[in-house]
């Protein structure tokens, strides 16, 4: 007789716990497996004849990661997977008898939750070319980060041996890295003269490299002192500069890696060519939402996915109370809100609306949360009717109003 059964799976880097239930909660197996291939498709096998021919679901801790290949082994043999998040696993353990953790505990927690429970969402594995753009994209955002963090240490550094000089460089300029790789100390530039540095830096390809130099060697004189340690920093100042210039390469190669892999999905020219979305925001847009416009029921339950639905925190006497959502996907919140923020100076029609909203009275922050929710729904309808933007100029009631 067919049984209807689910199977949790706790995820681990090297080894998996899966336990399953049937409709009553009792275990029916609890097995430590490998993650590798073979083991988790005799396992698979093993549970699907458990069932014998009925339904399994499968939960499962972990969306990527670890997880990957049982995702993959259970598409293939479509599976239908639904994902318990980090917050509703540490919630939902604490209803369950005993402290402890073992792997097993959080399997059989992991299947009994996807069994009572009815609001957990299955696993979308996404489209192939929203699959890479998700990694290209995650990759992109850590170089960022990381080139954010050695800017900012490069500033610091520079602090210790000459302020003047890190007033006057825009570090984040390819040109002034350039010239720290080569001079970073007031004795050395001052030594080198406007002359001598400008033709390096011409021969480094620098633009506008006489006005640099000119600043560099202005911001040289205003120092005559050796601080402490300076020899030592100036070492370290050309390591950072050098190795912001490596990041700012990757960074560059991984933008038309993306471009190019967004420009293949179905969808790129219909999202390019709403206001404020390029390959990069568009790219973070289809990694976020998997490709995949079916999976959402509304284009609420998109907003609300994004972080742009607002959510009641009434208590007691207390209404009206609307707070943004815990649970929402930062990706597409911060692929939202900067297309929108762009759009405000390229797109009168955001234009109007967003200056409507200052006139209401709120923030610029929330004018623009507020811009990236109408445009939501406008991408939302633009993917439903396979159709791209047509920007119409707002009526002067709408820009007096």
């Amino acid at each position: 007789m067919p049984n209807e059964l689910w199977a949790g799976i706790d995820i681990g880097k090297e080894h998996h716990h899966c336990v399953v239930i049937d409709e009553t909660g009792q275990r029916l197996l609890s097995t430590r497996i490998a993650n590798d291939e073979t083991a988790l498709t005799i396992l698979i096998d093993e549970v699907l004849a458990l069932a014998d021919g009925g339904e399994v679901l499968w939960a499962i801790d972990l969306n990527r990661g670890g997880a990957a290949l049982v995702i993959g082994l259970l598409a293939a043999r479509s599976q239908p997977v639904a994902y318990l998040t980090g917050l509703m696993m540490h919630r939902a353990s604490a209803g369950y008898r005993g402290e402890g953790k073992t792997d097993a505990r959080d399997a059989f927690i992991i299947a009994d939750q996807a069994r009572i429970r009815r609001d957990i969402g299955l696993l979308r594995p996404g489209d192939e070319v929203a699959v890479d753009l998700r990694i290209l994209t995650g990759r992109r955002l850590d170089v960022v980060f990381d080139r954010t963090r050695q800017i900012n240490r490069l500033r610091a550094q520079l602090l210790e041996v000459c302020p003047a000089m890190e007033r006057a460089l825009t570090l984040t300029n390819k040109g002034p890295l350039i010239l720290l790789t080569r001079f970073q100390t007031p004795g050395a530039i001052r030594r080198a003269g406007v002359a001598r540095i400008e033709a390096w830096l011409r021969e480094q390809h620098v633009r506008s490299a006489a006005v640099l130099a000119s600043e560099a060697v202005t911001a040289a004189r205003a120092q005559h002192i050796s601080l402490p340690g300076e020899a030592v920093s100036a070492q370290m100042i050309a390591r950072i500069a050098q190795g912001v210039i490596v990041l700012d390469a990757e960074i560059a190669e991984l933008d038309t890696a993306i471009e190019e892999r967004f420009r293949q999905h179905h969808t790129a020219e219909i999202i390019v060519s709403l206001p404020g979305f390029g390959p990069t925001l568009g790219a973070e847009f289809l990694a976020a939402t998997g490709g995949d416009m079916d999976a959402f029921t509304s284009v609420d339950q998109l907003a609300g996915f994004a972080g742009l639905a607002p959510q009641p925190r009434d208590s007691g006497r207390i209404n009206g109370n609307l707070r943004r959502p815990r649970r929402y996907h930062r990706g597409l919140l911060r692929s939202m809100y900067l297309s929108a923020q762009i759009s405000i100076s390229t797109s009168l029609q955001s234009r109007a609306f967003y200056q409507r909203k200052r006139l209401e009275g709120k923030s610029h922050k929330q004018a623009v949360l507020a811009l990236a929710r109408r445009r939501l729904n406008v991408l939302w309808a633009m993917l439903r009717d396979h159709t791209i933007y047509h920007d119409s100029p707002p009526s002067e009631s709408a820009i007096a109003a």
